[in-house]
């Protein structure tokens, strides 16, 4: 009976831990997330989102996708502050490599 319920209990444990891990890829996909800005917008042109609902959704998604490639950079991008937003900017490459 033991080894039955630690099969069921390690069953499960592997079952939920696929889960966990899709649900973590479908978050942190920057595809998914640049498609879902795509769609506010074609919203937004047709009337079914106000602006400043836009401007919200944008500012969320837009937040998220700069915490997905920082996360997959380990934090080596600089961000830019000016009056109309934040201008994310990342530097690679050897020194004098323009890329």
């Amino acid at each position: 009976m033991i080894i039955l319920d630690r099969l069921l209990i390690g069953g499960i444990s592997f079952v939920l831990d696929k889960v966990a891990q899709a649900v973590d890829r479908e978050l942190n996909d920057e595809d998914r997330l640049r498609e879902e800005l795509l769609a506010a917008h074609a919203r937004l042109e047709t009337g079914d989102l106000s602006p400043d609902e836009f401007r919200q959704l944008e500012a969320a998604l837009l937040a998220r996708m700069r915490a997905v490639r920082e996360a997959k950079q380990g934090g080596a991008g600089q961000a830019i502050e000016w009056s109309g937003g934040t201008i994310d900017a990342t530097v690679e490459g050897d020194e004098g490599e323009v890329r």
